[in-house]
């Protein structure tokens, strides 16, 4: 197997609600996808949204599930004021502040937000490794 991840997808309870919240509380740009799922281009990756339920049964899956779920998704960032300002967006556009960012045990800063399915995001600065290729704008 190669090493990386072509697509995230989420399954979502409210699939209008979520697009608002990633292309326009966050800015994501939406690909041209089918009315029953929404496609965003990340660098290098894509983010999907589908019906939770749906996706459960695509998979073969219950859908039934709370707390927390074993994953979170990360986005690094490469100074402490962006991720500051990254959060303070994303709970402006409805998620939901689940830890205020602070310096943290290993030496960057971080902290986390849910969006408004209860998935984790955690918004940190590294600063001993390379976040990722350059914004292409896209």
């Amino acid at each position: 197997m190669q090493p990386r991840i072509s697509m995230i997808t989420l399954g979502v309870d409210d699939l209008e609600r979520s697009v608002r919240f990633y292309e326009q509380g966050l800015g994501l740009p939406r690909m041209e996808s089918p009315p029953e799922v929404a496609f965003f281009t990340l660098n290098g990756s894509w983010l999907g949204l589908y019906g939770r339920e749906a996706l459960a049964a695509d998979a073969g899956v219950s859908p039934e599930g709370s707390g927390f779920a074993g994953i979170a998704l990360a986005h690094n960032l490469g100074s402490e004021a962006e991720v500051d300002e990254l959060i303070a967006q994303a709970v402006a556009a409805g998620a939901t502040l689940v830890k205020p960012a602070e310096k943290v045990f290993w030496g960057g800063y971080s902290g986390y937000f849910a969006d408004p399915d209860g998935y984790l995001w955690e918004v940190a600065h590294n600063p001993f490794v390379w976040i990722g290729p350059a914004d292409t704008g896209i």
